[in-house]
């Protein structure tokens, strides 16, 4: 038996995707994607559903009642578990007694669909319907209800029914009407997962807890926040960008042709070995899958990477919000492949040179070189009169590492790598 053959004759998602050989997501897949509504889930209610209790183990329970013998007497009789002969004679007891023909229709009344929606009455529905599109939230909608109708409990609803009625098929009433109108405008609800640590995504990942406390306070220069800005889907492109943390200064990955781990890794490295030894102490990163090489990342440049939790952006902020700033140059859903190297050096020069608030409207690229040139802040310090006092260096102008030495009091590398800040 096919699937959907499964599904017209009545049987359970589950129960059809197994008799097709799929799993269940699978089969619930399937279904969302073709958006059929699911039939009755009982054709004859005369003829009890493999699990459920029949008409013959009701007049049993109900015998037994009668005699005086206890829930688990009874289900250790019938072969079930105490608690489904505890619910049966709760929920349809009568007056205070259990009787098996009354609960047996109580229980086909139960299954019988499509049962009646509360958002079919006018009233509620046009007044959920202006709420929505008026941007309230259905959590905001149902307590607002609450409050305008405290003593009609027909003019309230839970926000899980409207949310129902937007995303459930077969219960969609609101579906095409108030939809778009959700801040985060989804078309299909975003399963939700279980409470509890999740397993480390990557080998030998050191999360943003075990950060060294110094760079929570943005005090030492040369700490950085990294993402990707992606492109189209059908493009597969994207720009990988870096912040650091203290001035803002910002640097952009050219990514040719993707944004796998392997492209990231390369570009990221090149990247980072331009900048003097100072200026390469940590990044944060999110738990993307480009990051899969972060081992590789730090043998090549000497600098830690450190992962921020699932779904917590704020933990890098400055990076998210330079890439608030950034899509105004490279908008969502474009092709990113087609901005070479010297647009993205020419976009990141103009972010550069914005004059900062923080900074007393000076801008990155002034405050870096400042760092960069004093040589009597020994601790890498980032405070105020010591950017206020030295000048910040000329346009165009080269400052290697040897010139960084006193920044941070350790002693010159061998190796003369030298790094152009972007100052117009």
């Amino acid at each position: 038996m096919s699937f959907w053959e499964g599904v017209d004759a009545g049987l359970s998602v589950a129960v059809a995707a197994q008799g097709a050989g799929v799993s269940r997501p699978t089969g619930y897949r399937w279904l969302s994607e073709h958006q059929k509504v699911l039939p009755s889930p009982v054709q004859d209610f005369s003829v009890a559903r493999v699990g459920l209790l029949s008409l013959r183990e009701r007049e049993e329970i109900g015998f037994q009642l009668a005699r005086g013998h206890g829930v688990r007497r009874i289900a250790a009789a019938l072969g079930r578990a105490p608690s489904t002969i505890s619910r049966e004679v709760a929920r349809n007891k009568v007056a205070g007694r259990y009787v098996p023909s009354l609960a047996q229709e109580q229980t086909w009344a139960r299954a019988r669909r499509p049962r009646a929606r509360k958002l079919d009455g006018l009233a509620l529905r046009e007044q959920v319907t202006t709420m929505l599109t008026d941007r309230f939230s259905p959590e905001q909608v149902a307590g607002r209800l609450k409050v305008e109708h405290p003593e009609n409990p027909e003019m309230q609803v839970s926000h899980e029914t409207i949310y129902q009625a937007l995303y459930v098929q077969g219960r969609g009433s609101l579906r095409l009407e108030v939809a778009t109108a959700l801040r985060l405008g989804r078309a299909t609800r975003r399963p939700q997962r279980s409470e509890g640590p999740r397993p480390q995504r990557f080998r030998e990942m050191v999360m943003i807890s075990g950060r060294p406390p110094e760079i929570e306070d943005r005090a030492v220069p040369g700490h950085w926040e990294g993402d990707l800005i992606i492109g189209s889907t059908s493009s597969k492109s994207a720009i990988g960008t870096l912040v650091e943390r203290t001035t803002g200064y910002v640097m952009l990955l050219h990514l040719p042709g993707d944004h796998t781990a392997r492209t990231v890794a390369d570009a990221m490295i090149v990247a980072m070995n331009t900048l003097p030894e100072q200026l390469r102490r940590s990044t944060t990163w999110d738990q993307g899958a480009e990051m899969s090489r972060h081992q590789e990342i730090t043998m090549a440049t000497g600098m830690p990477i450190y992962f921020c939790d699932p779904h917590s952006p704020w933990q890098r902020g400055s990076n998210v919000n330079t890439n608030g700033l950034l899509r105004e140059y490279f908008p969502k859903g474009t092709d990113l492949s087609f901005h070479g190297p010297g647009i993205l050096e020419n976009v990141a020069a103009e972010l550069n040179r914005r004059p900062r608030k923080r900074h007393g409207y000076r801008t990155p690229a002034e405050v870096l070189a400042t760092l960069i040139s004093n040589p009597t802040n020994q601790t890498g310090v980032a405070n105020t009169e010591t950017l206020s006092s030295v000048a910040p260096p000329r346009p165009g102008e080269r400052r290697n590492v040897h010139d960084c030495e006193s920044v941070v009091g350790v002693a010159p590398r061998s190796t003369d790598v030298s790094f152009t800040l972007g100052i117009p």
